[in-house]
């Protein structure tokens, strides 16, 4: 038996992050969420996601599974409550299935329906999910608190070195091959995570929460604010506050970036800042790209980066913006809030398909990866939609 996480029916009110991979793996916190889920039930995990997208992943073995939506966020009494599922029973709730355990299994991707897949359903109430991306940087302190406790429970952090300025050494947990002297950790406003072979040049300053991935960078002198997660092989510089970068993104030099969400391998040119604060300090709404709707999200919200996206040097990003998947994007003072897919500049061109992909394997090398013949038909797939 293992846990398959389920992209529910209104995935894509998370575009563009979710045009790209599937929701299980969205990383904030310190974990994706399928590590997440893997932690909490020490199971193997699989994904099930739109059809376009299933060849990412692995597909697991027929078997007895339990099926879990994977915009659910874990607690001790939910992962209990899925635990004690007989097969053929379902959680559900006011919005659809929460976890169900089921011996059948699905050829192509459709909404999980309670009528032809599970026998028994068990209404429960108070389930947390996330449903748009602007939420994700909204909740990035509880998630980075809960993981925090989840991956560091029973275990004891690597030695600090004498040079680092210490507030409150307890909620501080460095990992295996991590590399940190002559900067100041401050963890009385929450815990600080350092991930394995992760860099906190000279000169840096956190305050919680705050976590960096596998073989991160944070560069010399940055100032970072909780509530942050830098996923892993990504690049931290400047100042950055509430915010996160999912993984292999870099935002390597002076220039702000606050209370935004940023996907995989982007990139912002030396310089670039975000606005996440109107003038008149009012409400900011933001367009829901599945929708095509403006959306109020509250008072701050500074921007949500598709995959692949790229930012010119001293670009200036309005508040509340949304860039798509695959854009190169530069153009003269502040930039439009709405910025589609496949993006060249800000006019209405449109970035070549073969360029992009070729591009985008330039940056992967960089870092030692390649574009898979999965990662390119995905790509096809977006840049061909009507």
């Amino acid at each position: 038996m293992a846990i398959i996480l389920f992209d529910n029916a209104k995935r894509n009110l998370f575009a563009p992050l979710s045009l790209t991979k599937a929701v299980s793996s969205f990383h904030f916190g310190l974990l994706s969420i399928k590590e997440r889920w893997s932690l909490w039930l020490k199971q193997d995990t699989f994904v099930h996601t739109a059809s376009y997208l299933q060849a990412l992943y692995e597909t697991p073995p027929s078997d007895t599974h339990i099926w879990i939506d994977a915009a659910v966020v874990p607690t001790e009494m939910l992962v209990q409550q899925i635990l004690n599922l007989a097969t053929g029973q379902a959680l559900i709730d006011d919005k659809g299935v929460v976890a169900g355990k089921s011996a059948q299994h699905f050829i192509d991707f459709s909404p999980i329906s309670c009528e032809s897949f599970f026998e028994s359903m068990i209404c429960i109430e108070n389930v947390h999910r996330i449903e748009f991306p602007w939420e994700i940087m909204q909740q990035n302190d509880l998630f980075i608190r809960s993981d925090f406790k989840l991956v560091t429970k029973g275990r004891k952090s690597q030695p600090i070195s004498p040079t680092v300025q210490l507030v409150q050494l307890a909620d501080i947990f460095i990992e295996e091959g991590a590399k940190l002297e002559f900067c100041t950790l401050n963890s009385s406003t929450g815990p600080i995570y350092i991930g394995k072979q992760a860099e906190i040049m000279e000169g840096s300053t956190i305050r919680g929460p705050f976590s960096i991935g596998f073989k991160s960078v944070l560069k010399m002198n940055s100032r970072v604010y909780g509530a942050t997660s830098l996923g892993p092989n990504s690049l931290g510089g400047g100042e950055i506050k509430n915010s996160v970068m999912m993984g292999n993104s870099n935002k390597a030099h002076d220039g702000y970036l606050g209370d935004a969400v940023i996907g995989e391998w982007c990139n912002f040119g030396a310089g670039s800042s975000n606005s996440n604060l109107k003038n008149a300090a009012g409400n900011v709404k933001v367009w829901s790209m599945e929708l095509d709707k403006m959306i109020s999200v509250g008072q701050k919200c500074g921007v949500i980066m598709g995959d692949y996206s790229r930012l010119s040097i001293n670009s200036s990003v309005n508040t509340g913006s949304v860039i798509g998947v695959c854009c190169t994007v530069f153009g003269a003072g502040l930039l439009p809030r709405k910025i589609p897919n496949f993006s060249w500049g800000v006019e209405g061109k449109r970035y070549n398909l073969d360029l992009a992909i070729k591009e985008i394997n330039n940056w992967k090398i960089m870092k030692n990866k390649a574009l898979t013949k999965a990662e390119i038909d995905v790509l096809h797939h977006l840049f061909h939609l009507k």
